[in-house]
């Protein structure tokens, strides 16, 4: 149906923020014609642009760690405010690691470490409303040590940097990395501050396309203003949802594409939409890979749910299709969600009449049998603790909570509240409960994989059975998750990864192995304090 809603104020900037109002959307999934003020001559058609995709992020220098003998890669990013190529004439400024969006993509081999310096060489407060543009940067799915895991408080000035280290030593997976800094990560990230990061290992590289046949999407929304930068309305801080759908940056882009297997690792990194993909074929989508990396075994799915965050690596199999053929990737999006004109489209992919290397296996194989792992071996009989959380709305504060608690309530405490405390190597199952009604919540925990046990009593959905850090909580849903603690003691978060839910205020903390008496030698804020940048 079609809805009146408050307007948004799209002008100058990078938009401004909308009226003031009390309208929380949705409560239902909506329609509308569209969002964005631009001109009709100035608006994005979709399957008119090239797919594009970020650059490689190569090493700054490679050294071997005197401690174990392992290889290690330094790298260098700065964020840097810039514009974009994003509507057919007009350029939008952003907000982008080297000034690009996505972020260069970071591709690593399991065994390998990474030192990244981070730059904050940003203006000193954000066009849109004015916060202080101090970032935090998360690397989504790395088991880091808490100083290293961009903990929400633990910012980086502009003007100043940060060393980010991460050990690689998990299995394969897609990982993206993205700021975090404390209540404005939404802001910040819709800006352009995110990227993917692959971390490869000999059993996935045998298995799966690589190369040019490996292929990151990374799905955001956007809305636009008149002159051409991004519009932004939090409804409330209930959510955001464009009318023009981006994939590497592009809106509804094209994709040639041989007669070949291909793989995708689509990212989800929109700051409140979900999506709901699926072909316009009919053919199934054969998930290989969750946010923790392959699945036991492949399944095929006419569609699935993708909430923000969520990675899910897929194969499609074009060897059937006519050269010249198009097929188009589409969202049949589900509750809650706002659509307009065009979000039902993502993006196509149009068959060429290339040469095949035949001499690649991969080149016509789907798998059935993939890899086993730690977290898809837990059974429910080895957890020791249940712990039951409730995501809700607290309608008093106008604020989203975990069990009542926010980060407010963190910080006041002095970073010393947590809402649990496993043990180290401490198997648990973690219920979350999604009562309050309106509302899915992409839940993340941070440090963990974990096995989804569960939906409401019933087996999880086929897409999402493999190794997970975010959990899609939907209406009148309890999820029952499966995780085992470590390998690191210390302070990690919990939270909404639809953003304008996580800065007000749906984020918590658990502690991992730690007393309240003890000495924190991984203090997420004191560990690893910024530096000054002299280069800046």
């Amino acid at each position: 149906m079609t809805i009146t809603r408050r307007q948004v104020l799209l002008i100058g900037g990078i938009g401004a923020a909308g009226a003031a109002g009390a309208l929380w959307l949705p409560r239902e999934t909506l329609n509308a014609k569209s969002i964005s003020r631009l001109p009709y001559s100035e608006m994005p058609r979709p399957f008119r642009t090239p797919l594009v995709q970020a650059p490689i992020l190569r090493p700054t220098r490679v050294e071997i760690d005197p401690l174990d003998g392992a290889p290690v890669n330094y790298y260098s990013v700065s964020e840097i405010a810039a514009s974009a190529s994003i509507l057919p004439r007009l350029k939008t400024p952003i907000l982008g690691y080297n000034g690009i969006f996505p972020g260069p993509t970071l591709s690593v081999d399991q065994g390998t470490k990474v030192v990244l310096r981070v730059r904050n060489k940003l203006p000193a407060t954000h066009p849109l409303d004015g916060h202080a543009l101090s970032t935090s940067t998360h690397l989504h799915g790395s088991a880091s040590l808490p100083q290293y895991d961009g903990y929400a408080s633990d910012i980086t000035p502009p003007g100043f940097y940060k060393d980010y280290h991460y050990p690689n030593f998990q299995p394969a997976r897609t990982l993206w990395y993205h700021d975090h800094g404390v209540h404005n990560t939404a802001q910040n990230a819709y800006s352009g501050l995110a990227g993917q990061y692959h971390l490869h290992d000999p059993l996935e590289r045998a298995l799966l396309p690589q190369g040019p046949f490996d292929v990151p999407l990374t799905i955001t929304d956007a809305m636009f203003a008149v002159d051409g930068s991004l519009g932004y309305d939090d409804n409330d801080h209930s959510g955001l949802w464009g009318d023009v759908i981006l994939v590497n940056g592009k809106p509804w882009p094209v994709m040639k594409v041989q007669k070949r297997v291909y793989r995708f690792r689509i990212l989800n990194a929109s700051i409140s939409r979900s999506l709901r993909p699926t072909l316009s074929t009919g053919d199934p989508l054969v998930i290989v890979g969750t946010d923790g990396g392959l699945m036991p075994r492949s399944r095929s799915v006419a569609n699935y749910r993708h909430a923000g965050a969520e990675r899910y690596e897929i194969l499609i199999d074009f060897r059937k299709y006519q050269t010249g053929q198009r097929i188009e990737l589409r969202n049949l999006s589900n509750k809650n969600n706002v659509d307009y004109d065009f979000t039902s489209k993502i993006m196509a992919f149009d068959v060429v009449g290339d040469p095949v290397d035949t001499m690649d296996p991969t080149w016509n194989t789907i798998p059935t049998t993939l890899v086993g792992s730690e977290v898809m071996s837990l059974t429910a009989a080895q957890s020791t603790k249940t712990r039951h959380f409730r995501v809700k709305r607290n309608d008093l504060t106008n604020l989203w909570t975990i069990d009542d608690g926010s980060w407010q309530a963190v910080v006041e405490s002095g970073f010393t509240k947590v809402a649990a405390n496993p043990a180290l190597d401490a198997t648990e199952i973690w219920e979350f409960e999604n009562s309050s009604g309106g509302w899915f919540h992409p839940i993340h925990i941070h440090l963990v994989d974990f096995q989804i046990l569960g939906r409401n009593g019933r087996a999880p959905f086929p897409a999402e059975m493999g190794p997970k850090d975010v959990v899609y909580v939907g209406e009148g849903e309890t999820v029952r998750l499966l995780m085992k603690f470590g390998p690191h003691r210390g302070k990690y978060m919990i939270h909404c990864h639809n953003l304008p839910h996580e800065d007000h205020d749906m984020m918590v903390q658990f502690s991992v192995g730690l007393a309240a008496t003890d000495v924190d030698p991984n203090d997420p804020i004191s560990a690893a304090p910024p530096v000054w940048d002299t280069q800046v």
